[in-house]
């Protein structure tokens, strides 16, 4: 079969059947999770609100943790989707003003979904664990490189290799040598250390908001996002044009 043939290959019915079938089991299980939390997710508790057999539900989804894994990749998705949504707003505009509306883009869905949050960084459900590079880990670097793009959009690799930072250890920069998928020559360690220095801080308010730990704020809590984070981005992009500082010993 040529390549052209291969292309225009339709699903099956069955497959499509299938696809509607495993898309309303997904969001079946998005619904009970937003609705008892995610402890108490079980495949019994899903084939019950859709009115079928767990057995049934075997079919789609052999155990649990395969629908975890499901849950938590579309979760990262859908955060990805909506940080990107943000930054289309602003396309015009300059770098810092891009990221600012990538961090609120994800501060917004966080406190919209939060259960979905939660599953994302919240306390690890028991007996899972992730599939090593699977669809979460790939899900979840979609999120990392639209923060690195914005926050880093605009800077030569000889400014991010020269960014103002802390002499780092050498354990460290090799560590972070290989965080980055492209590599160094994309995203130097010193550039990598504040983009996860500045990640940290960022979503660090986002999970104090998401699990109630700001209330006493009260309505000012995107007020307070939108300073920190403007105060962020210029810190950042200030050691990226300015000369090193003095070392502290």
């Amino acid at each position: 079969m040529s390549a052209d043939a291969s292309a225009t290959v339709v699903p099956s019915l069955r497959q499509r059947r299938r696809a509607v079938a495993t898309q309303e089991i997904v969001a079946a299980a998005e619904s009970h999770l937003a609705e008892h939390g995610l402890h108490a997710l079980s495949l019994r508790a899903v084939a019950r609100g859709l009115g079928m057999t767990v057995q049934g539900l075997y079919h789609y989804f052999p155990n649990r943790d395969a629908l975890v894994t499901v849950l938590v990749a579309k979760a990262y998705e859908d955060l990805a989707d909506a940080v990107t949504a943000a930054v289309a707003t602003m396309a015009d505009e300059p770098a810092a003003l891009r990221f600012l509306a990538a961090a609120e883009g994800y501060r917004r869905w966080a406190v919209t979904h939060p259960e979905r949050f939660q599953l994302l960084y919240g306390a690890p459900l028991r007996h899972y664990e992730a599939p090593a590079e699977g669809p979460t880990t790939q899900a979840m670097r979609r999120v990392g490189e639209v923060f690195q793009r914005e926050m880093f959009g605009g800077f030569t690799t000889s400014q991010l290799a020269a960014a103002d930072t802390r002499v780092l250890s050498s354990a460290l920069q090799a560590d972070l040598e290989h965080l980055i998928p492209h590599g160094p020559d994309t995203l130097p360690p010193p550039a990598a250390a504040l983009l996860v220095s500045a990640w940290g801080h960022m979503h660090g308010m986002v999970v104090l908001e998401v699990f109630g730990h700001t209330t006493f704020v009260g309505e000012h809590q995107a007020e307070l996002f939108h300073m920190a984070m403007r105060d962020l981005v210029e810190d950042v992009h200030r050691r990226l044009t300015a000369p090193p500082h003095a070392e502290l010993r």
